[in-house]
């Protein structure tokens, strides 16, 4: 079969199949970034609608416990409750505008997960009537884990004090992160886990959390805000991740043909 091979014909049939195959790879590779293209682009249109959408009852869309699925990413909610000053974290090694910093996550503790908005009022934090002065909150109460903000640095007291009393949060809603380390020191955490926050926080408690946009009372100045979450994962274009495949199998086939093709000129000159 080797002497078959090498013959000049076959050798030259070897570099056109070769050719091809190459040919087909590279446009299968052209075809899969099409769907990589293709597919950031469809999940930018559906988060710009989840961002037209009015904020509604955290309630609504979520319960405590549940799963929490993709395209609640993006959502906005308003929550009612009291923040858990002692439970309040550090999510370390966060970066914001080119720097290095942590995120503030504080536990909600949730009294109500479908606020009502005052009559004629617009859907904004001040428009849901809150209860003044301290709220006692019973124990088994649910957990919305808050990212408050972006801090520079972890011992910023303005930036880490927690608004006294019911707060009206207004965020929006991004998945829970993987489970990261547990030997960081008392305070912090490396991940927006649901799993341990349980264990920290106890429960129940909502599968994802919220990116604060706007709260009543505020919060001040001393926190930036995050940008807008991205959805977890932007997808890939089926139509053309079909055409890449279809092209690979294609630059395969050139190969498998040449092979096939020396395998039956061998098998003539044994049949001679």
């Amino acid at each position: 079969m080797l002497r078959a091979a090498v013959r000049p014909r076959m050798l030259v049939l070897l570099l056109l199949l070769v050719g091809a195959a190459a040919v087909c790879g590279r446009l299968g590779v052209w075809q899969l970034d099409r769907a990589e293209i293709r597919g950031a682009s469809a999940a930018a249109q559906r988060l710009a609608a989840q961002e037209a959408l009015p904020p509604v009852g955290l309630g609504d869309v979520l319960a405590p416990q549940t799963a929490f699925t993709g395209e609640l990413v993006g959502r906005r909610v308003v929550t009612r409750g009291v923040y858990d000053a002692a439970g309040q974290v550090l999510v370390v090694n966060r970066a914001l505008d080119g720097r290095t910093g942590y995120l503030v996550l504080t536990p909600l503790r949730v009294t109500d997960d479908r606020p009502e908005p005052a009559a004629g009022s617009a859907p904004t934090p001040d428009a849901w009537p809150r209860t003044a002065g301290p709220v006692e909150v019973p124990a088994g109460t649910p957990v919305l884990p808050v990212v408050r903000g972006w801090v520079a640095v972890p011992d910023d007291a303005a930036a880490l004090a927690v608004p006294a009393g019911e707060v009206t949060v207004t965020s929006w809603l991004q998945s829970s992160e993987a489970s990261g380390l547990s030997d960081l020191p008392t305070g912090q955490v490396d991940a927006i886990s649901s799993a341990q926050l349980l264990n920290r926080w106890g429960g129940p408690i909502w599968t994802g959390y919220g990116v604060l946009r706007a709260s009543d009372p505020g919060q001040g100045d001393a926190l930036t805000l995050l940008p807008t979450p991205v959805r977890s994962g932007t997808g890939l274009n089926v139509q053309n991740l079909a055409y890449a495949a279809q092209w690979w199998i294609f630059g395969g086939f050139a190969m498998f043909l040449w092979l096939r093709m020396v395998r039956d000129e061998a098998a003539g000159d044994r049949a001679v």
